[in-house]
Protein backbone atom coordinates (compact mmCIF):
# COMPACT_ATOMS: atom_id res chain seq x y z
CA UNK A 1 0.00 0.00 0.00
CA UNK A 2 3.06 2.39 0.16
CA UNK A 3 3.84 1.59 -3.05
CA UNK A 4 0.05 2.32 -4.23
CA UNK A 5 0.38 5.66 -1.82
CA UNK A 6 3.89 6.70 -3.55
CA UNK A 7 1.79 5.74 -7.79
CA UNK A 8 -0.97 8.06 -6.59
CA UNK A 9 1.74 11.00 -5.48
CA UNK A 10 3.54 10.43 -9.26
CA UNK A 11 -0.45 10.44 -10.65
CA UNK A 12 -0.72 14.06 -8.33
CA UNK A 13 2.74 14.99 -9.84
CA UNK A 14 2.11 14.31 -13.44
CA UNK A 15 -1.20 16.26 -13.93
CA UNK A 16 -0.15 19.56 -11.49
CA UNK A 17 2.82 19.38 -14.59
CA UNK A 18 0.02 19.16 -16.97
CA UNK A 19 -2.30 21.66 -15.61
CA UNK A 20 0.93 24.11 -15.64
CA UNK A 21 0.70 23.68 -19.37
CA UNK A 22 -3.05 24.16 -20.11
CA UNK A 23 -2.20 27.35 -17.69
CA UNK A 24 0.47 28.46 -19.42
CA UNK A 25 -1.06 28.06 -23.02
CA UNK A 26 -4.42 29.70 -21.74
CA UNK A 27 -2.39 32.36 -20.34
CA UNK A 28 -1.09 33.23 -23.92
CA UNK A 29 -3.87 32.68 -26.09
CA UNK A 30 -3.27 36.20 -26.91
CA UNK A 31 0.42 36.36 -27.37
CA UNK A 32 1.34 37.08 -31.43
CA UNK A 33 3.50 34.26 -32.28
CA UNK A 34 2.74 32.15 -29.62
CA UNK A 35 3.07 28.04 -30.29
CA UNK A 36 1.23 25.89 -27.67
CA UNK A 37 2.72 22.96 -25.62
CA UNK A 38 0.96 19.64 -24.78
CA UNK A 39 2.78 17.55 -22.14
CA UNK A 40 3.98 14.01 -23.08
CA UNK A 41 2.80 11.70 -20.50
CA UNK A 42 4.51 7.88 -19.99
CA UNK A 43 4.45 5.23 -17.70
CA UNK A 44 7.30 4.46 -14.90
CA UNK A 45 8.86 0.83 -15.18
CA UNK A 46 7.43 -2.39 -14.00
CA UNK A 47 8.82 -5.21 -12.10
CA UNK A 48 7.35 -9.10 -11.80
CA UNK A 49 5.53 -10.09 -8.40
CA UNK A 50 8.27 -9.60 -6.08
CA UNK A 51 10.17 -5.84 -5.64
CA UNK A 52 13.84 -6.96 -6.39
CA UNK A 53 13.25 -6.22 -10.51
CA UNK A 54 13.77 -8.01 -12.99
CA UNK A 55 12.33 -8.52 -16.87
CA UNK A 56 8.83 -8.20 -16.11
CA UNK A 57 8.14 -10.11 -19.60
CA UNK A 58 9.29 -13.07 -17.62
CA UNK A 59 6.73 -12.56 -14.28
CA UNK A 60 3.75 -13.58 -14.86
CA UNK A 61 2.59 -10.49 -12.53
CA UNK A 62 3.68 -6.78 -13.36
CA UNK A 63 3.69 -4.51 -11.18
CA UNK A 64 3.80 -0.60 -12.43
CA UNK A 65 5.39 2.06 -10.62
CA UNK A 66 3.10 4.90 -11.72
CA UNK A 67 2.84 8.35 -14.14
CA UNK A 68 5.71 10.07 -15.46
CA UNK A 69 6.07 13.24 -17.55
CA UNK A 70 9.04 13.25 -20.98
CA UNK A 71 8.45 16.98 -21.57
CA UNK A 72 6.62 18.99 -23.66
CA UNK A 73 5.94 18.71 -27.32
CA UNK A 74 5.21 22.33 -29.48
CA UNK A 75 2.66 22.99 -32.26
CA UNK A 76 3.66 24.86 -34.81
CA UNK A 77 0.57 24.95 -36.64
CA UNK A 78 -0.10 28.56 -37.89
CA UNK A 79 -2.42 30.99 -36.12
CA UNK A 80 -4.67 33.30 -37.82
CA UNK A 81 -3.35 36.54 -39.14
CA UNK A 82 -4.99 39.92 -38.26
CA UNK A 83 -4.26 43.23 -39.18
CA UNK A 84 -2.66 45.92 -37.02
CA UNK A 85 -2.55 49.33 -39.05
CA UNK A 86 0.97 49.27 -38.92
CA UNK A 87 3.49 48.45 -41.88
CA UNK A 88 6.18 47.42 -39.72
CA UNK A 89 4.07 44.21 -37.88
CA UNK A 90 4.88 41.35 -40.17
CA UNK A 91 3.50 37.51 -40.46
CA UNK A 92 4.57 34.48 -42.13
CA UNK A 93 1.89 32.74 -44.39
CA UNK A 94 3.61 29.35 -44.26
CA UNK A 95 6.37 28.04 -43.00
CA UNK A 96 9.57 30.17 -41.52
CA UNK A 97 10.31 32.03 -38.85
CA UNK A 98 12.56 35.96 -38.62
CA UNK A 99 15.84 35.68 -37.66
CA UNK A 100 17.03 38.20 -35.00
CA UNK A 101 20.57 39.01 -33.74
CA UNK A 102 20.85 40.05 -30.14
CA UNK A 103 23.61 42.24 -29.21
CA UNK A 104 25.96 39.65 -27.95
CA UNK A 105 25.99 38.21 -31.64
CA UNK A 106 24.08 35.45 -30.69
CA UNK A 107 20.94 34.21 -33.44
CA UNK A 108 17.36 33.33 -32.32
CA UNK A 109 14.16 33.24 -34.64
CA UNK A 110 10.34 34.23 -33.99
CA UNK A 111 6.98 34.34 -35.94
CA UNK A 112 6.22 37.63 -33.89
CA UNK A 113 7.43 40.40 -36.43
CA UNK A 114 6.45 43.07 -34.05
CA UNK A 115 9.63 45.24 -35.46
CA UNK A 116 10.32 48.74 -35.50
CA UNK A 117 13.36 50.88 -37.15
CA UNK A 118 15.88 52.33 -34.30
CA UNK A 119 17.69 55.97 -34.57
CA UNK A 120 20.30 54.41 -36.92
CA UNK A 121 17.69 53.09 -39.25
CA UNK A 122 17.95 49.23 -38.78
CA UNK A 123 14.55 47.23 -38.36
CA UNK A 124 15.11 45.54 -34.73
CA UNK A 125 12.55 43.59 -32.32
CA UNK A 126 10.62 45.62 -30.77
CA UNK A 127 10.55 43.84 -27.23
CA UNK A 128 14.71 43.56 -27.34
CA UNK A 129 16.11 45.88 -29.87
CA UNK A 130 16.91 42.81 -31.51
CA UNK A 131 18.25 43.34 -35.10
CA UNK A 132 15.94 41.81 -37.83
CA UNK A 133 18.72 40.16 -40.79
CA UNK A 134 18.23 39.71 -44.24
CA UNK A 135 20.10 38.37 -47.27
CA UNK A 136 22.91 39.86 -49.40
CA UNK A 137 23.53 38.70 -52.74
CA UNK A 138 26.01 35.94 -51.28
CA UNK A 139 23.24 34.74 -48.95
CA UNK A 140 24.99 35.59 -45.73
CA UNK A 141 23.00 37.35 -42.77
CA UNK A 142 23.22 41.44 -42.45
CA UNK A 143 21.17 43.73 -40.66
CA UNK A 144 18.04 45.26 -42.90
CA UNK A 145 17.46 49.21 -42.98
CA UNK A 146 17.32 51.95 -44.67
CA UNK A 147 20.50 53.82 -43.66
CA UNK A 148 22.22 56.51 -46.12
CA UNK A 149 18.72 56.27 -47.98
CA UNK A 150 16.68 58.97 -46.12
CA UNK A 151 16.94 61.41 -49.19
CA UNK A 152 15.95 60.35 -53.46
CA UNK A 153 18.46 62.35 -54.84
CA UNK A 154 16.26 62.84 -57.85
CA UNK A 155 16.78 62.15 -61.35
CA UNK A 156 17.26 64.71 -64.64
CA UNK A 157 15.44 65.39 -67.29
CA UNK A 158 16.01 62.93 -69.92
CA UNK A 159 12.81 62.72 -72.09
CA UNK A 160 9.94 65.38 -72.70
CA UNK A 161 7.08 64.61 -74.08
CA UNK A 162 4.31 66.30 -76.13
CA UNK A 163 1.00 66.00 -77.40
CA UNK A 164 -1.63 68.08 -79.24
CA UNK A 165 -2.15 69.63 -82.68
CA UNK A 166 0.19 71.61 -84.92
CA UNK A 167 -1.42 73.65 -87.20
CA UNK A 168 0.16 72.62 -90.50
CA UNK A 169 -1.11 75.89 -92.04
CA UNK A 170 0.48 78.25 -88.93
CA UNK A 171 3.84 80.00 -90.46
CA UNK A 172 5.51 79.62 -86.28
CA UNK A 173 4.87 78.25 -83.23
CA UNK A 174 5.97 79.36 -79.69
CA UNK A 175 5.70 76.44 -76.97
CA UNK A 176 6.76 78.01 -73.56
CA UNK A 177 6.60 76.44 -70.30
CA UNK A 178 8.55 73.54 -70.73
CA UNK A 179 10.43 72.73 -67.97
CA UNK A 180 13.26 69.90 -66.68
CA UNK A 181 14.76 69.00 -63.76
CA UNK A 182 19.18 69.09 -64.17
CA UNK A 183 21.20 66.47 -62.21
CA UNK A 184 21.42 68.79 -58.95
CA UNK A 185 17.25 68.97 -58.65
CA UNK A 186 17.25 72.62 -60.54
CA UNK A 187 14.19 73.38 -62.47
CA UNK A 188 14.54 74.97 -65.97
CA UNK A 189 12.38 76.29 -68.10
CA UNK A 190 12.73 75.96 -72.00
CA UNK A 191 10.69 77.28 -75.02
CA UNK A 192 10.36 75.83 -78.67
CA UNK A 193 10.15 78.04 -81.62
CA UNK A 194 9.06 76.07 -84.04
CA UNK A 195 9.12 77.87 -88.17
CA UNK A 196 7.27 75.78 -90.82
CA UNK A 197 9.09 74.60 -93.78
CA UNK A 198 6.05 73.55 -96.04
CA UNK A 199 7.35 76.57 -98.43
CA UNK A 200 10.87 74.12 -99.16
CA UNK A 201 9.86 70.82 -97.53
CA UNK A 202 6.30 69.65 -96.79
CA UNK A 203 5.33 68.59 -93.45
CA UNK A 204 8.72 69.55 -91.95
CA UNK A 205 8.86 71.90 -89.00
CA UNK A 206 12.14 74.03 -88.07
CA UNK A 207 12.82 73.38 -84.04
CA UNK A 208 14.95 76.11 -81.97
CA UNK A 209 15.24 75.56 -78.09
CA UNK A 210 15.85 77.94 -76.00
CA UNK A 211 16.81 78.98 -72.54
CA UNK A 212 15.54 82.28 -72.29
CA UNK A 213 16.81 83.71 -74.90
CA UNK A 214 20.01 81.61 -75.46
CA UNK A 215 19.54 78.96 -78.25
CA UNK A 216 20.92 75.24 -76.73
CA UNK A 217 19.50 73.20 -79.50
CA UNK A 218 18.00 73.24 -83.00
CA UNK A 219 16.71 70.31 -84.94
CA UNK A 220 13.53 69.53 -87.71
CA UNK A 221 10.53 67.27 -87.16
CA UNK A 222 8.28 66.17 -90.29
CA UNK A 223 5.05 65.12 -90.81
CA UNK A 224 2.95 62.86 -93.49
CA UNK A 225 -0.96 63.29 -93.43
CA UNK A 226 -0.61 65.09 -90.35
CA UNK A 227 0.84 61.84 -88.60
CA UNK A 228 4.54 62.25 -87.12
CA UNK A 229 7.01 61.07 -89.51
CA UNK A 230 9.48 57.94 -88.94
CA UNK A 231 12.96 59.21 -87.98
CA UNK A 232 11.74 63.05 -87.45
CA UNK A 233 9.73 62.83 -84.94
CA UNK A 234 12.48 63.02 -81.77
CA UNK A 235 15.15 65.91 -81.13
CA UNK A 236 18.00 64.71 -79.29
CA UNK A 237 20.57 67.85 -78.07
CA UNK A 238 23.15 67.73 -75.02
CA UNK A 239 21.67 70.84 -73.00
CA UNK A 240 24.21 72.24 -70.44
CA UNK A 241 22.51 74.67 -67.58
CA UNK A 242 24.24 77.22 -66.50
CA UNK A 243 26.86 75.96 -63.81
CA UNK A 244 25.81 72.00 -64.54
CA UNK A 245 27.80 69.59 -66.73
CA UNK A 246 25.81 68.66 -70.04
CA UNK A 247 23.04 66.03 -69.70
CA UNK A 248 21.38 64.60 -72.98
CA UNK A 249 17.72 65.13 -73.55
CA UNK A 250 15.21 64.40 -76.01
CA UNK A 251 12.48 66.04 -76.97
CA UNK A 252 9.55 63.67 -78.24
CA UNK A 253 6.73 64.07 -80.63
CA UNK A 254 5.93 61.12 -81.83
CA UNK A 255 3.56 59.68 -79.55
CA UNK A 256 0.36 62.01 -79.15
CA UNK A 257 1.45 64.72 -81.85
CA UNK A 258 -0.82 65.58 -85.09
CA UNK A 259 -0.40 67.98 -87.60
CA UNK A 260 -3.56 68.45 -89.45
CA UNK A 261 -5.04 72.16 -90.96
CA UNK A 262 -6.10 74.30 -88.48
CA UNK A 263 -5.67 77.86 -88.89
CA UNK A 264 -3.28 79.61 -86.71
CA UNK A 265 -4.64 77.49 -83.64
CA UNK A 266 -2.43 74.84 -82.45
CA UNK A 267 -2.79 73.20 -79.45
CA UNK A 268 0.88 71.67 -79.24
CA UNK A 269 2.17 71.31 -75.57
CA UNK A 270 4.49 69.55 -72.89
CA UNK A 271 2.84 66.33 -71.82
CA UNK A 272 5.60 65.10 -69.22
CA UNK A 273 8.43 64.57 -68.49
CA UNK A 274 10.39 61.85 -67.01
CA UNK A 275 13.09 63.69 -64.23
CA UNK A 276 12.26 64.11 -60.69
CA UNK A 277 13.34 66.71 -58.07
CA UNK A 278 15.01 65.38 -54.66
CA UNK A 279 12.69 63.74 -52.01
CA UNK A 280 12.61 62.50 -47.91
CA UNK A 281 11.87 59.17 -46.87
CA UNK A 282 8.05 59.27 -46.00
CA UNK A 283 7.23 55.50 -45.70
CA UNK A 284 8.65 51.73 -45.34
CA UNK A 285 7.14 48.86 -45.70
CA UNK A 286 7.71 45.39 -46.99
CA UNK A 287 5.83 42.86 -49.77
CA UNK A 288 5.36 39.20 -49.89
CA UNK A 289 8.97 38.64 -50.83
CA UNK A 290 10.47 40.48 -47.71
CA UNK A 291 11.28 42.66 -49.73
CA UNK A 292 12.26 46.16 -47.97
CA UNK A 293 9.84 49.04 -50.07
CA UNK A 294 10.86 52.87 -49.36
CA UNK A 295 8.62 55.23 -50.85
CA UNK A 296 10.06 58.96 -51.01
CA UNK A 297 7.77 62.34 -51.08
CA UNK A 298 8.50 63.03 -54.60
CA UNK A 299 6.45 59.55 -55.61
CA UNK A 300 10.17 57.81 -56.14
CA UNK A 301 9.94 54.11 -54.49
CA UNK A 302 12.76 51.99 -53.87
CA UNK A 303 14.20 48.44 -53.15
CA UNK A 304 16.00 47.78 -50.55
CA UNK A 305 17.41 44.81 -48.43
CA UNK A 306 15.47 41.04 -47.99
CA UNK A 307 14.60 39.81 -45.14
CA UNK A 308 15.88 36.45 -44.13
CA UNK A 309 13.81 33.47 -42.91
CA UNK A 310 14.77 30.52 -41.57
CA UNK A 311 12.81 26.75 -41.49
CA UNK A 312 13.02 23.58 -39.34
CA UNK A 313 12.65 19.96 -40.80
CA UNK A 314 10.94 18.99 -37.35
CA UNK A 315 9.83 20.44 -34.06
CA UNK A 316 12.29 18.25 -32.49
CA UNK A 317 15.14 20.69 -33.72
CA UNK A 318 13.42 24.09 -32.32
CA UNK A 319 13.60 24.92 -28.43
CA UNK A 320 11.54 27.51 -26.87
CA UNK A 321 13.44 30.76 -25.65
CA UNK A 322 10.73 32.82 -24.16
CA UNK A 323 9.65 36.10 -24.90
CA UNK A 324 7.83 35.06 -27.96
CA UNK A 325 11.43 33.88 -29.76
CA UNK A 326 13.10 29.88 -30.40
CA UNK A 327 16.70 28.91 -30.96
CA UNK A 328 17.90 25.88 -32.68
CA UNK A 329 18.53 22.67 -30.98
CA UNK A 330 20.15 21.02 -34.15
CA UNK A 331 21.42 22.73 -36.86
CA UNK A 332 21.44 20.22 -39.08
CA UNK A 333 17.36 20.32 -39.56
CA UNK A 334 17.95 24.11 -39.82
CA UNK A 335 17.61 26.12 -43.63
CA UNK A 336 17.77 29.56 -44.14
CA UNK A 337 16.56 31.36 -46.98
CA UNK A 338 14.29 34.11 -48.11
CA UNK A 339 10.30 34.30 -48.65
CA UNK A 340 8.48 32.36 -51.91
CA UNK A 341 11.98 30.77 -52.31
CA UNK A 342 12.16 27.14 -51.64
CA UNK A 343 9.23 26.25 -49.20
CA UNK A 344 9.23 29.46 -47.03
CA UNK A 345 6.39 31.34 -46.53
CA UNK A 346 5.22 34.73 -47.96
CA UNK A 347 5.02 38.04 -45.66
CA UNK A 348 2.38 39.78 -44.83
CA UNK A 349 2.87 43.19 -43.75
CA UNK A 350 0.71 45.20 -41.67
CA UNK A 351 -0.26 41.79 -40.05
CA UNK A 352 0.38 39.74 -37.01
CA UNK A 353 0.29 36.14 -36.63
CA UNK A 354 -1.71 35.64 -33.25
CA UNK A 355 -1.23 32.52 -30.65
CA UNK A 356 -2.32 29.13 -32.37
CA UNK A 357 -4.00 28.25 -28.85
CA UNK A 358 -7.22 26.26 -29.44
CA UNK A 359 -9.64 27.13 -26.09
CA UNK A 360 -11.95 24.46 -26.39
CA UNK A 361 -9.03 22.06 -26.35
CA UNK A 362 -7.04 23.37 -23.76
CA UNK A 363 -10.75 23.43 -21.80
CA UNK A 364 -11.04 20.13 -22.71
CA UNK A 365 -7.50 18.88 -21.61
CA UNK A 366 -8.36 20.60 -18.13
CA UNK A 367 -11.63 18.58 -17.34
CA UNK A 368 -8.81 15.07 -18.39
CA UNK A 369 -6.23 17.10 -15.65
CA UNK A 370 -9.00 17.55 -12.99
CA UNK A 371 -10.22 13.97 -13.06
CA UNK A 372 -6.71 12.87 -13.39
CA UNK A 373 -5.88 14.75 -10.16
CA UNK A 374 -9.02 13.84 -8.33
CA UNK A 375 -8.80 10.22 -9.14
CA UNK A 376 -4.95 10.05 -7.83
CA UNK A 377 -5.50 12.28 -5.27
CA UNK A 378 -8.63 9.77 -3.80
CA UNK A 379 -6.05 6.33 -4.44
CA UNK A 380 -3.74 8.07 -1.97
CA UNK A 381 -6.46 8.71 0.54
CA UNK A 382 -8.13 5.55 -0.05
CA UNK A 383 -4.82 4.08 0.69
CA UNK A 384 -4.14 5.68 3.72
CA UNK A 385 -7.72 4.31 5.31
CA UNK A 386 -6.45 0.84 4.51
CA UNK A 387 -3.06 1.73 6.63
CA UNK A 388 -5.74 3.63 9.33
CA UNK A 389 -7.53 -0.28 9.28
CA UNK A 390 -4.17 -2.14 9.39
CA UNK A 391 -3.11 -0.19 12.34
CA UNK A 392 -6.58 -0.32 14.09
CA UNK A 393 -6.36 -4.14 13.65
CA UNK A 394 -2.64 -4.77 15.13
CA UNK A 395 -4.19 -2.68 18.12
CA UNK A 396 -7.06 -4.92 18.83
Amino acid sequence: MLETIHIGMSGLLGYSRGLRVIANNTANMNTPGFKSSSLQFSDLFYTGGNLAGGPASRRPEQRGFGLDTAGTAMSFAQGDLRKTGNDLDMAIDGQGLFVLRAADGSLSYTRAGQFEFDSQGLLVNRGDGAKVMGLDAQGQLMPVGFAGRTIHPGRATSRASFSGNLSSTAAERTVSGIKVLDTAGGTHTLSLRLTNLGATAPGQWNVDVLDGSTLVGNGRIGFVDGKPQPGMSQLTFSYAPEGQAPMPLMLDFGTNVTSFAAGDLSTLGVASQDGVGAGTLGAASFDATGTLVLRYSNGQELQGDRLALARFDTPDAVGAKGSNQFEILDERAWHTGTAGDGGFGSVRSGMLEISNVDLSREFSDLVVMQRGYQASSQIISTANEMIQQLFTMKGR
